[in-house]
């Protein structure tokens, strides 16, 4: 079972940027598809971008245009690159195998001036 470990977060102005990295045990890790999701204070969880073990993206509207996620699978890690960051992106971040697999510590992240 693939179990990730969600890091890279922190405070970072409006249109500023962040990596950040999931690094993510298990065997199975090169077949599984994974996803990116993230929870806003007071808010549900949502998807936010997904990336197969062919290489294959999909991102919400939210962040598309955005925020790109990429894979090493010889690291078995997954990374969000997000860039233009806004305020409304302040939430903490979590990546799992898709669409079932299990939840992590998440990595917040605050964007603010």
């Amino acid at each position: 079972q693939v179990q990730p470990v969600e890091s890279g977060g922190g405070l970072v102005q409006p249109g500023g940027s962040l990596r950040l990295s999931c690094a993510a045990s298990g065997s199975s890790f090169s077949s599984n598809t994974m996803a990116w999701y993230r929870q806003a204070p007071g808010k549900e969880r949502e998807w936010i971008a997904l990336i197969t073990s062919g290489g294959r993206t999909t991102y919400a509207d939210s962040v598309k245009g955005r925020f790109t996620i990429s894979r090493d699978n010889a690291k078995n890690t997954v990374y969000l690159q997000m860039n233009t960051l806004k305020p409304g992106d302040t939430a903490v971040y979590y990546c799992k195998v898709w669409p079932l697999g299990s939840w992590g510590q998440g990595t917040q992240v605050t964007v603010s001036s």
